[in-house]
Formats: structure tokens, sequence, C-alpha cells
């Protein structure tokens, strides 16, 4: 480990030589030339009328949204609960071992349950840890300083339009992430591949479309390369530089590129143990930083109990009106859909890499988990980072709406310290974490990637991993507005292949979702015909 550590280090000096030669503007620059074409593309307006125009991904994204919402009949609610239990473990029984063996002519209990429970299932990571790393990839700086550059642009409107995107993008999570599980590869040594990638060109080959899907897999692994490198890393360094860069004053033209490097060095220690260390690191960190983070937003709002009401009053006022803010109505509404995507990535089909890695043998088991990100994310998280916002501006105009984007947590920082002074400080800490957890859990999601492209073997992982950590000095490096523009287009550009995918393996997932609700059923009945010991298989 220490030689392949050092490996990726001595190769990243010659390219962090070349850059720190340049300047911030040079390297700007030269990023928005190369990348503003595909930028261009993925956010084309179809013009609808003079005053009526909407990005056509984000068309893909809701219409899959709402498909999968009233398809699998309002999963994303009446699933709430079920993904509660699951996580904190009751149906783990069944989900290792499956409900016939268990609960069928026989009754558990002695030596058959004990030898039962000794078998293994396929699986490197448990439902726990599969969500924290899936959520350390999702709860990351779009819930601070995404929320920010919503705000900026949209107005508090879009804050509706987030928490709307959030309670629907909850069955695409669920949909995406039960085809993760079921059409996963597991190597000879135990190892996990999954992820659209998998379930296009398996999923689709059994419905006669090997073809179609064979190009979709190749389009989205692009796709979530470029996005493992924009959103997953660059967004994340670059907020986590200029976070720390303000707090501590460091005006020189280089301070992001150090802090970038420095950042570079940690990244490299932990994705070289691959999703194993990356959950182990995840699931500590995860709930800490968002403690912090929902702990300040918390005391802030309780100090501000009063302004609450008003704070969402003028949340619906902007939403359905939005004049003259961002073009108006549809404006608004565009801005919050896209920070709400973009910080939840439900659609997006990323998330179903790390949820495939899961030890069950029911894929519906980890899709219903799944969905409680977009939850937690965008409707819990994001929405607190907007009540703060808002309601430590309302003496007067909070934002210039529709000007360049500029800061994006710089903004979250003023709204949090004007409460409680010298947050900035500790928001600094849990800032670094979320982009540190976030840039690990998605250096996985290139990898897979890349794997499905390249090939799996210890050069192609090499380069991959070098071409991540020097990326992450870019991010760094450069301005948001070019990153964030980038950062967008990379995650929703994975939207496209994944959501035609999965429209047509609706079916699979409901036949999915059927059997493993038939198994939590048959626990019930047997739990309440004393056939087994509920205080001891629950």
């Amino acid at each position: 480990m220490n030689k392949r550590l050092l490996t990726l280090l001595f190769t990243l000096v010659p390219m962090l030589t070349f850059a720190s030669d340049s300047t911030t503007d040079k390297i700007d620059s030269i990023f928005k030339d190369y990348t503003g074409w595909f930028v261009n593309a993925i956010f084309y307006e179809i013009p609808f009328s003079e005053n009526f125009k909407i990005p056509w991904v984000l068309i893909v994204l809701v219409g899959g949204a709402l498909y999968f919402t009233f398809y699998f009949k309002f999963i994303n609610f009446v699933g709430f609960k079920t993904a509660i239990q699951v996580v904190r473990g009751k149906y783990e029984d069944i989900e290792k071992h499956g409900v016939d063996k268990l609960y069928g002519d026989q009754t558990p209990g002695g030596d058959i349950f004990e030898t039962i429970r000794d078998e293994s299932v396929e699986g490197e990571v448990s439902h726990f840890q599969a969500l924290t790393a899936a959520l350390s990839a999702t709860v990351g700086l779009g819930n601070i300083a995404g929320v920010a550059v919503a705000l900026s642009i949209g107005g508090p409107g879009a804050t509706f339009w987030m928490i709307l995107a959030g309670l629907l993008g909850m069955a695409s999570k669920f949909a995406e992430c039960t085809l993760g599980v079921k059409y996963r590869d597991v190597g000879e040594d135990g190892t996990v591949y999954g992820g659209p990638m998998y379930y296009l060109t398996k999923g689709l080959k059994e419905k006669g479309a090997g073809g179609l899907g064979k190009v979709l897999a190749v389009l989205f692994a692009i796709f979530v390369i470029g996005g493992s490198f924009g959103g997953g890393n660059m967004f994340q360094a670059n907020q986590a530089a200029a976070q720390f860069t303000k707090l501590f004053e460091l005006t020189g033209p280089n301070a992001g590129l150090y802090f970038g490097l420095v950042m570079a060095v940690l990244v490299a220690v932990v994705i070289i143990g691959g999703i194993r260390r990356i959950a182990s690191v995840t699931e500590k960190v995860v709930p800490f930083m968002a403690g912090i983070y929902v702990l300040a937003a918390v005391i802030i709002l309780f100090a501000n109990f009063s302004l609450i009401d008003d704070a969402f009053g003028l949340i619906f006022e902007g939403a359905f009106s939005g004049l003259g803010i961002a073009g108006g109505l549809i404006g608004v509404m565009i801005q919050g859909i896209r920070r709400g995507a973009f910080s939840n990535e439900a659609g997006v089909g990323s998330a179903a890499i790390a949820h495939s890695a899961v030890r069950t043998k029911y894929p519906a088991s980890e899709g219903i988990v799944a969905l409680l990100e977009p939850f937690v994310d965008t409707v819990v998280i994001c929405t607190m980072t907007a009540l703060v916002i808002i309601i430590t501006n309302f003496e007067g105009q909070f934002m210039e709406y529709g000007v360049p984007i500029k800061e994006g947590v710089e903004l979250t920082a003023v709204a949090f310290d004007s409460v409680i002074p010298h947050f900035s400080i500790v928001l600094t800490i849990a800032v670094i974490l979320f982009a540190f957890s976030t840039m690990i859990s998605w250096s996985y999601y290139g990898m897979q990637g890349w794997k499905f492209l390249f090939g799996k073997g210890k050069i192609t992982d090499l380069v991959y991993k070098i071409l991540f950590l020097f990326f992450v000095v870019v991010g760094a490096s450069i301005s948001l507005g070019a990153v964030i523009d980038f950062s967008d287009a990379m995650i929703f550009a994975m939207v496209v292949p994944n959501i035609i995918g999965v429209v047509m393996l609706s079916p699979v997932i409901k036949k999915e979702l059927s059997k493993y609700m038939n198994a939590i059923n048959k626990k019930e009945e047997a739990i309440e015909d004393g056939a087994i010991d509920v205080t001891e298989h629950m």
C-alpha cells in the first residue's frame, strides 16, 4: 500500500509543478474553453414558447421521477417506515438466508437456526454501511454551498422545488438501487462490481435489447468518470478550499492549489483501500459531520423560531411567483430542481454503485433503504440550510438574484456566523469533512466506471487514481462558476442513459419488490403465530 501511495504522489509532482507555475485565472480559462461546449449541450433549453424554456435533461429527470412514483404506488412514502426497520436490522435474517429456508415448514430454532446463520451471503458491506457510503457522496457541499447557489439565482422559492425534487427522487433512488443489487457482479475474491453499467447491459439483454444496453452502459461509464472528476471531486475541493482560505485569510494566488495538494494526499490514503475502507470511514465520518451541521442549524432555527413561518411564506410565495427572478417562475423551478438533483443524485444512478455492495439476498431491501437518502439529504438538510440563510437575512435583501456565481459556501458561513459567532471555524471543519467523504465515495463510483471501460487490473486502477487526485488539485485552483457548470453537466449527463434503462426494467423492479414484501409479511406472520422468538430474531 505504501509503495502505491508513493507512486501516486510522485506521479502528481510534475502535474502540480506545472499548475503552480500557472495562475489560477489561466487554469480557469483553459478549463472553461475545454468544457464549455459540453455544458451548453447538456443544458440546452427547449423553447416551448418565448418565455417558457426548460433544459431537456431536466424533463428526463423529473419525468422519470414522476413515472417511478406512480408505477411503484408511491413507494417513496409508503416504504419509509420499512426503510427505517431495514436499516435497524429487523429483517437481517431473511435478507441473509431467505424467508423460505427460515420460516418455511420447519420452525427455526436451536441448531437449525445456528447452522443457517453460518451460511455466507454475497456482498461486502451492511445496509447501514452502504447507506452511509452513498450518503457521504450525496450529503456534501451540495447541501451547504449548493443551496446558497440556488437561493442566489432563484431566490427563496427555489427551496420549494428542491424539496419536491427530493420527495420525487426517493422513488428514483429506490428503483435504481434495487437494480444495482439485482444485476451486480461478484468476483472470486468477493469484490462486488455493480451500478448502472451492469444493469444496463445484463438487464436490457434479458429484455432482448442487448445492443442498446451496451451503448447506454458505455455512455454512463464515461459520464460517471466525468462526474467523479467534477461534482464528486472538483466542486468539493473548490468549496472546501474557498472556506479554508477565507477563514485563515490566505490571499496568495496559489493558496487553493496548496490546499488541494494536502487534500489529495489525504484522499489517496483512503481510496487505495477500496469500498471496505471507504465504508468503514464514511460510517463514522458521515453521522458525525452531519450531526454537527444539523445541530448548528437547529440552534439557529430555535433562536429565530418566530421567523420560521415567515421564511416558509417567502419560500411558497417565491415558488409560484418568482417574477423578475432568474427568468420568472420557470427559472426558479429549474434552479431548485437542478440544485436538488445535484445534491441528492436521485435518478443519476451513482448511488446504485455503492448500494450494490450490500450483503443481502433481496435486491429490493437495499432499494428501500436507498429511498431514505433524498429525504435526509434534500428534504431535511437542504431545507435547514435554506431556512438559516433566509431567516438571517430578513432585515435586507439577502442576495442579489441572478448575479454570476462567485460564492457558495461563503454565503452559508456568513449566515451561520450572524447568529453563532465564529461558527465559521466549526463550519470549515464540517465542510472539509463533507468534501473529503464525498470525494472518497465518488472515487469509488468513478473507479467502477473506469473498470467497466478499461478492465480490472492494478495498472488501470492506478491510472484512474492518479487522474482523480490531480483533479482534486485542479478543483481547488479554479473558480466556482467554472466548476459548478462542469459538475452539473457531468452529473446530469448520467441521468439520460440511467433513466432510459431503469424505465425499461421497471417490471423487474416491481417483481423484486413484491418478493421482498412477501418475505417480510411471512416473517411478521411467524412472529404473530409465535413460531419464532421475537426478542432473538428481530
